[in-house]
C-alpha cells in the first residue's frame, strides 16, 4: 500500500511547517507549497532525512492565478491523489483598510479567500468520488471578532468550511476549519504588528495547534478551536452584543498596528 499524501500550503515556515513535520512523522508523503524555493528545498530535505518520506516541492505564489492553478491541478490529479489538503498560506497587514494601498487588501483576499476556494474545490470532487479525504482550512479566532479585512476573510473561511462540510460529510470527506488565536510564528513580525501587549498566556505553540487540529479532524469536528482559553473567548463573543464586540476588538486591532 502507498502512503497517504498531504498537501500543505505555506509550508516553509510557521504553522505550515509544523503541519508538514507532524504529517511526515505520522507517515504521510508530502507536497509542500510556498513562494520561497530555497526554503522549500531545505524543508523538503529535512523531512526526507528525518522521516524518510517522499516530499514533492511545488513553488507557487497563491495570489498569482496561474501559479494557483498549477497547485489546483496537482490537488485535483486523480492519478496522484491528495488525501489531506491543508490550506494554511496567509499573511496579515499592519494597517487598516484605508491606511494602505487597496492592492494590499486585494492580495490578502486572493490568498486568504480565493486560494482557499480554488484549492478546496479542486480537492472536493476527487475526494467525494473516492469516498474519503480531508480538507483543513486554517481560519482564526479573529473571524469571530472585528479586526478589519483579515477578520472578514477568516469569518468567510470558517463559514465556507462549515458549508462544504455539509456537502462532503455524507460522502466520507471531512472538512475542518481550524481557528487558533495568537500562535508563536513569524506571522505578526512580518505584518509589522506590535504584539508586546499580549500576555504570555495569550500565545499558543504551533505544535500544540497542529496536535489539536489533527485530533479534531480525526474526531470529525467541523470547527476546531485549539485551547480552552480561546474556546472561552469565542463563546463570550457569541454572547456579547455585537456593538460591544466591535468596540473592544476594534480598539485592540488599532493598538497592535505600528506607526
Amino acid at each position: 500500500m502507498t502512503a497517504p499524501t498531504a498537501l500543505v500550503t505555506g509550508a516553509s515556515s510557521g504553522l505550515g511547517l509544523a503541519f508538514a513535520r507532524r504529517l511526515a512523522a505520522d507517515g504521510n508523503d508530502l507536497v509542500i507549497v510556498a513562494r520561497d524555493v530555497a526554503r522549500l528545498d531545505r524543508v523538503a530535505e529535512e523531512l526526507r532525512t528525518a522521516y524518510g518520506r517522499q516530499v514533492e516541492v511545488l513553488p507557487a505564489d497563491l495570489q498569482d492565478r496561474e501559479q494557483l492553478q498549477r497547485v489546483a491541478d496537482r490537488v485535483a490529479d486523480r492519478e496522484r491523489p491528495v488525501d489531506l489538503l491543508v490550506n494554511n498560506a496567509g499573511f496579515g497587514l499592519g494597517h487598516g483598510v484605508v491606511d494602505g494601498p487597496l492592492a494590499d487588501q486585494e492580495r490578502q483576499l486572493d490568498v486568504l479567500v480565493r486560494a482557499v476556494l480554488v484549492l478546496s474545490y479542486a480537492a472536493a470532487g476527487p475526494m467525494r468520488d473516492r469516498g474519503y479525504g480531508a480538507i483543513v482550512n486554517i481560519s482564526s479566532v479573529s473571524g469571530f471578532v472585528v479586526m478589519g479585512s483579515y477578520s472578514a476573510a477568516k469569518a468567510w473561511v470558517t463559514t465556507f468550511s462549515e458549508g462544504l462540510a455539509n456537502e462532503l460529510g455524507p460522502h466520507g470527506v471531512q472538512v475542518t476549519a481550524v481557528c487558533p488565536g495568537f500562535v508563536h510564528t513569524q506571522f505578526h513580525q512580518r505584518a509589522h504588528m506590535r504584539m508586546t501587549h499580549v500576555p504570555r498566556l495569550g500565545w499558543l505553540d504551533a505544535d500544540d495547534v497542529v496536535d489539536a487540529a489533527l485530533g479534531d479532524v480525526r474526531r470529525r469536528r467541523v470547527v476546531s478551536i485549539p485551547s480552552a482559553r480561546f474556546k472561552a473567548v469565542v463563546a463570550v463573543t457569541r454572547l456579547l452584543p455585537r456593538g460591544v464586540v466591535r468596540r473592544v476588538t476594534g480598539g485592540f486591532a488599532r493598538s497592535r498596528a505600528q506607526g
